[in-house]
Protein backbone atom coordinates (compact mmCIF):
# COMPACT_ATOMS: atom_id res chain seq x y z
CA UNK A 1 0.00 0.00 0.00
CA UNK A 2 1.29 3.44 -0.94
CA UNK A 3 0.06 6.14 1.43
CA UNK A 4 -0.18 9.56 -0.17
CA UNK A 5 0.99 12.79 1.41
CA UNK A 6 -1.49 13.70 4.11
CA UNK A 7 -2.77 10.14 4.59
CA UNK A 8 -4.34 9.83 8.06
CA UNK A 9 -2.29 6.75 9.01
CA UNK A 10 0.91 7.34 11.00
CA UNK A 11 4.25 6.80 9.31
CA UNK A 12 4.47 3.05 8.84
CA UNK A 13 6.86 0.29 7.80
CA UNK A 14 7.12 0.32 4.00
CA UNK A 15 6.26 4.01 3.66
CA UNK A 16 8.54 6.19 1.59
CA UNK A 17 9.45 9.26 3.64
CA UNK A 18 11.16 12.56 2.92
CA UNK A 19 13.38 13.97 5.68
CA UNK A 20 13.88 17.74 5.41
CA UNK A 21 16.58 19.66 7.28
CA UNK A 22 16.63 23.35 8.27
CA UNK A 23 18.11 24.35 4.91
CA UNK A 24 15.37 22.60 2.96
CA UNK A 25 17.52 19.69 1.83
CA UNK A 26 15.49 16.55 1.22
CA UNK A 27 16.49 12.94 1.80
CA UNK A 28 14.23 10.08 0.68
CA UNK A 29 14.12 6.66 2.32
CA UNK A 30 11.81 3.69 2.80
CA UNK A 31 10.95 2.91 6.41
CA UNK A 32 12.17 -0.49 7.62
CA UNK A 33 12.01 -1.62 11.24
CA UNK A 34 15.45 -1.74 12.84
CA UNK A 35 17.23 0.11 10.01
CA UNK A 36 19.24 3.34 10.23
CA UNK A 37 19.58 6.26 7.84
CA UNK A 38 23.10 7.73 7.72
CA UNK A 39 23.78 11.22 6.38
CA UNK A 40 26.30 14.00 6.89
CA UNK A 41 24.66 15.14 10.15
CA UNK A 42 24.52 11.78 11.89
CA UNK A 43 22.09 8.89 12.03
CA UNK A 44 18.30 8.72 12.15
CA UNK A 45 16.85 5.44 13.37
CA UNK A 46 13.84 4.34 11.33
CA UNK A 47 12.16 3.26 14.57
CA UNK A 48 12.19 6.93 15.63
CA UNK A 49 9.84 7.66 12.74
CA UNK A 50 7.57 4.62 12.67
CA UNK A 51 4.28 5.41 14.39
CA UNK A 52 4.67 9.20 14.31
CA UNK A 53 2.14 11.49 12.59
CA UNK A 54 3.33 12.83 9.27
CA UNK A 55 4.95 16.24 9.74
CA UNK A 56 6.73 15.28 12.98
CA UNK A 57 10.29 16.38 13.70
CA UNK A 58 13.04 14.11 15.01
CA UNK A 59 16.70 14.62 15.92
CA UNK A 60 19.69 12.78 14.47
CA UNK A 61 22.48 11.42 16.65
CA UNK A 62 24.33 14.72 16.03
CA UNK A 63 21.37 16.85 17.02
CA UNK A 64 20.19 17.81 13.52
CA UNK A 65 16.44 18.47 13.37
CA UNK A 66 14.64 16.72 10.52
CA UNK A 67 10.97 16.91 9.59
CA UNK A 68 9.41 13.74 8.18
CA UNK A 69 6.68 13.85 5.52
CA UNK A 70 5.46 11.55 2.79
CA UNK A 71 6.67 12.62 -0.67
CA UNK A 72 4.57 14.66 -3.06
CA UNK A 73 4.65 14.19 -6.83
CA UNK A 74 7.42 16.80 -7.02
CA UNK A 75 9.49 14.95 -4.42
CA UNK A 76 9.09 11.65 -6.27
CA UNK A 77 10.10 13.23 -9.56
CA UNK A 78 13.21 14.96 -8.24
CA UNK A 79 14.43 12.30 -5.80
CA UNK A 80 13.65 8.98 -7.50
CA UNK A 81 16.44 7.10 -9.35
CA UNK A 82 16.88 8.13 -12.97
CA UNK A 83 17.72 6.34 -16.16
CA UNK A 84 16.77 9.04 -18.64
CA UNK A 85 16.21 12.74 -17.93
CA UNK A 86 12.90 13.15 -16.11
CA UNK A 87 9.96 15.26 -17.23
CA UNK A 88 9.80 17.99 -14.57
CA UNK A 89 6.61 18.58 -12.57
CA UNK A 90 5.86 21.85 -14.35
CA UNK A 91 5.85 20.00 -17.69
CA UNK A 92 3.97 16.99 -16.34
CA UNK A 93 1.16 19.32 -15.30
CA UNK A 94 1.05 21.06 -18.67
CA UNK A 95 1.17 17.82 -20.66
CA UNK A 96 -1.76 16.47 -18.67
CA UNK A 97 -3.69 19.75 -18.94
CA UNK A 98 -2.90 20.85 -22.50
CA UNK A 99 -3.21 17.24 -23.66
CA UNK A 100 -6.57 16.99 -21.88
CA UNK A 101 -5.63 13.64 -20.34
CA UNK A 102 -8.86 12.74 -18.56
CA UNK A 103 -10.18 9.81 -16.50
CA UNK A 104 -11.11 6.85 -18.68
CA UNK A 105 -8.89 7.80 -21.60
CA UNK A 106 -6.36 5.57 -23.33
CA UNK A 107 -2.91 7.13 -23.61
CA UNK A 108 0.08 5.84 -25.56
CA UNK A 109 3.41 7.16 -24.30
CA UNK A 110 6.82 6.98 -25.99
CA UNK A 111 9.28 6.79 -24.35
CA UNK A 112 8.84 5.93 -20.74
CA UNK A 113 12.18 7.43 -19.62
CA UNK A 114 12.42 7.22 -15.83
CA UNK A 115 8.67 6.81 -15.29
CA UNK A 116 7.88 10.26 -13.87
CA UNK A 117 5.48 11.27 -16.64
CA UNK A 118 4.10 7.72 -16.71
CA UNK A 119 2.94 8.12 -13.11
CA UNK A 120 1.31 11.47 -13.89
CA UNK A 121 -0.54 9.93 -16.84
CA UNK A 122 -1.68 6.93 -14.78
CA UNK A 123 -3.07 9.20 -12.08
CA UNK A 124 -4.83 11.33 -14.70
CA UNK A 125 -6.54 8.46 -16.55
CA UNK A 126 -7.66 6.79 -13.32
CA UNK A 127 -8.55 3.13 -12.95
CA UNK A 128 -10.99 3.36 -15.86
CA UNK A 129 -8.30 4.40 -18.35
CA UNK A 130 -5.06 2.86 -19.48
CA UNK A 131 -1.52 3.89 -20.31
CA UNK A 132 0.53 2.02 -22.91
CA UNK A 133 4.19 2.95 -22.61
CA UNK A 134 6.97 2.21 -25.08
CA UNK A 135 10.66 2.47 -24.25
CA UNK A 136 13.34 1.49 -26.75
CA UNK A 137 16.12 1.07 -24.16
CA UNK A 138 15.95 -1.89 -21.80
CA UNK A 139 17.94 -0.13 -19.06
CA UNK A 140 15.62 2.86 -19.09
CA UNK A 141 12.58 0.57 -19.09
CA UNK A 142 13.90 -1.24 -16.01
CA UNK A 143 14.30 2.06 -14.12
CA UNK A 144 10.85 3.23 -15.25
CA UNK A 145 9.21 0.00 -14.10
CA UNK A 146 10.92 0.15 -10.70
CA UNK A 147 9.94 3.80 -10.17
CA UNK A 148 6.33 3.28 -11.23
CA UNK A 149 5.90 0.25 -8.95
CA UNK A 150 7.45 2.11 -6.02
CA UNK A 151 5.37 5.23 -6.66
CA UNK A 152 2.06 3.45 -7.25
CA UNK A 153 2.57 0.69 -4.68
CA UNK A 154 2.35 -2.08 -7.28
CA UNK A 155 2.49 -2.49 -11.03
CA UNK A 156 -0.81 -0.93 -12.15
CA UNK A 157 -3.19 -3.31 -13.89
CA UNK A 158 -4.01 -0.62 -16.45
CA UNK A 159 -0.38 -0.04 -17.45
CA UNK A 160 1.58 -1.86 -20.14
CA UNK A 161 5.31 -1.25 -20.66
CA UNK A 162 6.75 -2.51 -23.92
CA UNK A 163 10.49 -2.56 -24.58
CA UNK A 164 10.68 -1.74 -28.26
CA UNK A 165 10.25 0.90 -30.94
CA UNK A 166 7.00 2.83 -31.13
CA UNK A 167 7.13 2.43 -34.92
CA UNK A 168 6.64 -1.29 -34.48
CA UNK A 169 4.17 -1.17 -31.62
CA UNK A 170 1.78 1.59 -32.68
CA UNK A 171 0.38 -0.32 -35.65
CA UNK A 172 -2.98 -1.79 -34.74
CA UNK A 173 -3.43 0.34 -31.60
CA UNK A 174 -6.11 2.94 -31.08
CA UNK A 175 -5.90 5.65 -28.44
CA UNK A 176 -7.30 8.99 -27.34
CA UNK A 177 -3.94 10.64 -26.63
CA UNK A 178 -0.44 10.02 -27.94
CA UNK A 179 2.50 11.49 -26.00
CA UNK A 180 5.79 11.62 -27.91
CA UNK A 181 8.85 12.26 -25.76
CA UNK A 182 11.48 11.46 -28.38
CA UNK A 183 14.02 13.02 -30.70
CA UNK A 184 12.05 12.67 -33.95
CA UNK A 185 8.28 12.84 -33.31
CA UNK A 186 7.67 13.87 -36.93
CA UNK A 187 8.77 10.39 -38.03
CA UNK A 188 5.71 8.88 -36.35
CA UNK A 189 2.97 11.15 -37.69
CA UNK A 190 1.70 8.60 -40.22
CA UNK A 191 1.31 5.97 -37.50
CA UNK A 192 -0.13 8.60 -35.17
CA UNK A 193 -2.80 9.51 -37.70
CA UNK A 194 -3.83 5.86 -37.86
CA UNK A 195 -3.84 5.28 -34.10
CA UNK A 196 -5.30 8.46 -32.58
CA UNK A 197 -9.08 8.68 -32.65
CA UNK A 198 -10.51 11.65 -34.59
CA UNK A 199 -10.66 14.59 -32.21
CA UNK A 200 -7.92 13.10 -30.05
CA UNK A 201 -4.60 14.76 -29.36
CA UNK A 202 -0.94 14.23 -30.13
CA UNK A 203 1.38 15.80 -27.56
CA UNK A 204 5.08 16.17 -28.40
CA UNK A 205 7.74 17.03 -25.84
CA UNK A 206 10.86 18.34 -27.55
CA UNK A 207 13.87 20.17 -26.05
CA UNK A 208 14.94 22.31 -29.04
CA UNK A 209 13.20 24.84 -31.27
CA UNK A 210 14.64 23.17 -34.38
CA UNK A 211 12.73 20.02 -33.44
CA UNK A 212 9.58 22.11 -33.00
CA UNK A 213 10.05 23.71 -36.41
CA UNK A 214 10.45 20.36 -38.14
CA UNK A 215 7.46 18.89 -36.34
CA UNK A 216 5.22 21.86 -37.04
CA UNK A 217 6.24 21.84 -40.71
CA UNK A 218 5.31 18.16 -40.98
CA UNK A 219 1.99 18.70 -39.21
CA UNK A 220 1.13 21.71 -41.36
CA UNK A 221 1.59 19.56 -44.46
CA UNK A 222 -0.79 16.87 -43.18
CA UNK A 223 -4.53 17.68 -43.12
CA UNK A 224 -5.06 14.99 -40.50
CA UNK A 225 -3.59 17.32 -37.88
CA UNK A 226 -4.91 20.74 -36.89
CA UNK A 227 -5.44 23.24 -34.07
CA UNK A 228 -1.71 22.99 -33.45
CA UNK A 229 -0.08 24.92 -30.61
CA UNK A 230 3.40 25.14 -29.09
CA UNK A 231 4.35 26.52 -25.69
CA UNK A 232 6.95 26.32 -22.94
CA UNK A 233 6.50 26.67 -19.19
CA UNK A 234 8.78 28.65 -16.88
CA UNK A 235 8.63 28.15 -13.13
CA UNK A 236 9.94 30.81 -10.76
CA UNK A 237 9.65 30.67 -6.98
CA UNK A 238 9.75 33.70 -4.66
CA UNK A 239 11.52 34.38 -1.41
CA UNK A 240 9.06 35.69 1.17
CA UNK A 241 10.68 36.58 4.51
CA UNK A 242 8.92 39.39 6.32
CA UNK A 243 9.52 42.58 4.31
CA UNK A 244 12.10 40.84 2.14
CA UNK A 245 10.04 39.78 -0.86
CA UNK A 246 11.79 39.08 -4.15
CA UNK A 247 12.07 36.45 -6.85
CA UNK A 248 14.49 33.66 -6.02
CA UNK A 249 17.83 33.87 -7.80
CA UNK A 250 17.29 30.50 -9.45
CA UNK A 251 14.35 29.30 -11.51
CA UNK A 252 13.43 26.28 -13.59
CA UNK A 253 13.35 27.99 -16.97
CA UNK A 254 13.39 26.24 -20.32
CA UNK A 255 13.28 22.45 -20.23
CA UNK A 256 11.33 21.59 -23.38
CA UNK A 257 8.60 22.73 -25.72
CA UNK A 258 5.15 21.15 -25.63
CA UNK A 259 3.35 20.92 -28.97
CA UNK A 260 -0.25 19.72 -29.16
CA UNK A 261 -2.32 18.94 -32.22
CA UNK A 262 -5.82 17.54 -32.75
CA UNK A 263 -6.47 14.58 -35.01
CA UNK A 264 -8.68 15.95 -37.76
CA UNK A 265 -10.71 14.45 -40.62
CA UNK A 266 -9.51 15.87 -43.99
CA UNK A 267 -12.11 17.60 -46.13
CA UNK A 268 -13.06 16.21 -49.49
Amino acid sequence: MTRHAGHPDPLSVGDTVILMDRKGRRFMLELTAGEDYHFHRGIVHHDQLIGLPEGSTVASTMGAKLTAVRPTTTDWTLKAPRGAQVVYPKDQAMIVTLGDVVPGSTVVEAGAGSGALTCALLRAVGTGGQVLSFEIREDHAAVARKNVVRRMGEEPANWTLTVGDLADGLAGLTCDRLVLDMLDPWSHLESAAQAVNPGGLVIAYTPTITQVMRLREAMAADERFGLTSTSETLHRTWNVDGLSVRPDHRMVAHTAFITTARRMVPQG
